[in-house]
């Protein structure tokens, strides 16, 4: 480790082992809350964890949900090489483990929360798993746990990242531990150019940064129940269901007026509403109608209403299978746009607005191969439903989006493990 790199490192490490005590408040006022379980609370400060499995161990860590759909993507191709690997996958958000819970990704995976950030709970995390090669998906950087990883020489790269210029500007206030950090990772995948651009501010090196693209189109298709995918189909019939993803509140306004005028050439249709916040649902059901029934409140299947509200977590799989074609939320409000993968991959077309900074070279790829299109008013979005092929099943016929460039990289990350 360079003197620069040791320094701020230290600092910081100083301070949060300080702060161990703080860190034990907080989360234990997250337990009381709800957000956190007693067992995921000892993984994290590494009182119990699942055993080390033999053989060469990759380690990928992510926040959210997308992150670690899109790592587990990456995990099974790497798997698909080189069958004798395991796989340990990280994450500090408990609807993130609720979502791998529901993948049932077999025996070569498993998951873990992640550590604090201590010193010295970081030392009894390496010492248990002793890691062959360590990935992080996006810009979720632990200082303790990647410079703790980089001494130990453990190969680790950045992958995935995406930083546009409101983001990069946040983060150069903590350059003096961002260019530490970042040139230590043998490799940085970034999403874009712009990425890259803002990486190298940040002071990672050239020679590290390659534009992939966004890994989130490896990710793999999203779990369902199937046998609540038999009773849906059963119930529904010929009935036309559409889906709006990952919803937000002006645009779920917008898209009621869309579909009131989609029922006048299909009055049988059906909406499922998935708020991007299951908490949510309640206050659905008063823009909708008071009878629209609420999945959380164990409506199950549908009414011969219009509506029907689906706010619960991990569920968009079923959806996305029952629908012909998938409006995908956070694009017509200024959010960024969510993840139009979870659809394609399941062989649904996407309708989507214009804010999808987020994903803008991947709709831009997707409009090119006819599977999106934007639509912006109430009128654009009836007609782009109406007019949207209706997709394929799924199990049939499972649309890949791993290019021939993401196979190169999974082969790069297994060469620099290999090399070690």
């Amino acid at each position: 480790m360079t003197t620069e790199r040791g320094t701020a490192v230290r600092v910081y490490g100083w301070i949060f082992q300080a702060l161990t005590p703080v860190w034990a408040w907080w989360l234990r006022r997250r337990l009381r809350s709800g957000k956190e379980t007693a067992h995921g609370l000892n993984q994290r400060w590494m009182l119990e964890a699942p055993a080390r499995p033999k053989g060469m161990l990759v380690w990928g860590h992510a926040v959210g949900v997308g992150e670690a759909l899109a790592l587990v993507g990456l995990l099974k191709r790497m798997h698909e090489q080189s069958p004798d690997l395991q796989f340990l996958i990280t994450t500090t958000a408990r609807t993130s483990s609720q979502a791998l819970s529901q993948q049932l990704l077999g025996p070569a995976f498993r998951h873990a929360f992640a550590p604090v950030d201590t010193p010295v709970n970081v030392a009894r995390f390496l010492d248990h798993w002793q890691p062959n090669l360590a990935l992080w998906c996006e810009m979720d950087l632990w200082p303790s746990l990647i410079a703790a990883t980089s001494v130990r020489r453990i190969p680790h790269a950045l992958v995935n990242v995406r930083l546009d210029r409101r983001t990069a500007n946040k983060r150069r206030w903590g350059r003096w531990l961002y260019q530490p950090l970042l040139r230590g990772f043998d490799a940085i995948w970034a999403q874009n150019v712009e990425s890259a651009q803002h990486l190298r501010a940040l002071g990672a090196r050239d020679q590290q940064i390659v534009i992939t693209g966004n890994i989130k189109a490896m990710a793999p298709p999203l779990a369902v129940n199937t046998t609540d995918l038999a009773l849906w189909r059963s119930e529904l019939r010929s009935r036309p269901l559409y889906v709006l993803a990952s919803s937000h509140a002006e645009e779920e306004t917008l898209v009621l007026k869309a579909f009131a005028l989609l029922r006048e050439q299909q009055p049988d249709a059906l909406l499922v509403l998935v708020p991007r916040d299951p908490k949510r649902g309640p206050l659905l059901q008063g823009i909708c109608a008071p009878d629209t029934p609420i999945r959380s409140k164990g409506q199950t299947l549908p009414s011969p209403g219009p509506y029907y509200i689906a706010d619960t977590i991990g569920e968009l799989g079923l959806w996305y299978r029952l629908a012909r074609v998938a409006m995908v939320g956070g694009s017509w409000v200024p959010v960024g746009g969510h993840n139009p993968y979870e659809a394609v991959v399941l062989n649904r077309n996407v309708i989507h607005g214009p804010h999808v900074a987020n994903f803008a070279e991947s709709y831009q790829e997707l409009q090119t191969a006819g599977l999106s299109v934007l639509a912006q008013g109430p009128e654009e979005i009836a007609a782009a439903l109406l007019k949207a092929p209706v997709g394929s099943s799924p199990e049939s016929n499972q649309t890949d989006p791993q290019t021939g460039q993401q196979a190169g990289r999974v082969n790069a990350l297994l060469a620099l493990m290999r090399a070690v």
